[in-house]
């Protein structure tokens, strides 16, 4: 069953002789529960789709929908709240805040979209992640494959739909980032979260459901890796 689907997506940034095509007119479809590893060199507009995925930038032309939803076809409030309830995002540079604890930022999306924390879910996350026992810990007092556990959990809070990771292990050593992918696959089967994973590292690419290539702006080839 889809459960996302892009439809001739386009994204460019300036105007008139400065406008560079980020994106140009970008087609497929995700299935439920997939794992998909969108691979391209830098500049090759990975990041940018991402981003058009999850709700932060907005696409010049084309449609986004989720769940049969069109994203956009939403005011920025309604916006938001997309993006705290049905996405979850992890980026290379974990993007905790310093001055919350590993709980306090674990659920920092949940108390701002003004719901009470799921104990039970958190306590089970930090179970996984191996985070416990570090519960009252501060960003600066882990490691790095730490802190990015702790990102993971963030995105897991709210049981998004659709797990989105931009070079989650881009600033990880090669033990750390396959303990990262490993908890990344554990949560695409255990809570059949739909799993994107932006990556330069063919070896994780090799380990997803599909790979879709893509090289200035556009899709090279879209194939799958298992069934």
């Amino acid at each position: 069953m889809e459960i996302l689907r892009v439809e001739h997506l386009s994204k460019i940034y300036g105007k008139g002789e400065n406008a560079v095509r980020a994106l140009d007119d970008v087609s497929f479809g995700v299935n439920k529960g997939e794992f998909v590893a969108i691979i391209g060199p830098s500049g090759s507009g990975k990041s940018t789709l991402l981003h058009i995925l999850g709700g932060v930038d907005k696409p010049t032309t084309g449609k986004v929908f989720m769940d049969g939803s069109d994203v956009y076809d939403r005011n920025d409030d309604a916006l938001a709240v997309f993006r705290r309830r049905q996405v979850g995002l992890i980026y290379q540079f974990y993007n905790l805040i310093p001055v919350l604890n590993v709980t306090e930022n674990m659920t920092l999306p949940v108390l701002m979209d003004g719901r009470e924390v799921n104990q039970g879910r958190l306590s089970e996350l930090l179970q996984v992640l191996g985070l416990k026992g570090r519960e009252d810990h501060l960003p600066n007092q882990l490691s790095g494959g730490q802190q990015q556990r702790v990102s993971i959990g963030r995105a897991l809070m709210n049981a998004p739909a659709v797990l989105l990771a931009d070079e989650p292990t881009g600033n990880l050593d090669s033990k750390n980032s396959q303990e990262i992918v490993d908890l990344l696959r554990m949560s695409n089967k255990m809570y059949g979260q739909t799993l994107i994973v932006i990556t330069h590292d063919e070896s994780i690419a090799l380990q997803a459901d599909r790979i879709i290539a893509i090289e200035d702006g556009r899709i090279l080839r879209d194939e799958a890796v298992r069934k």
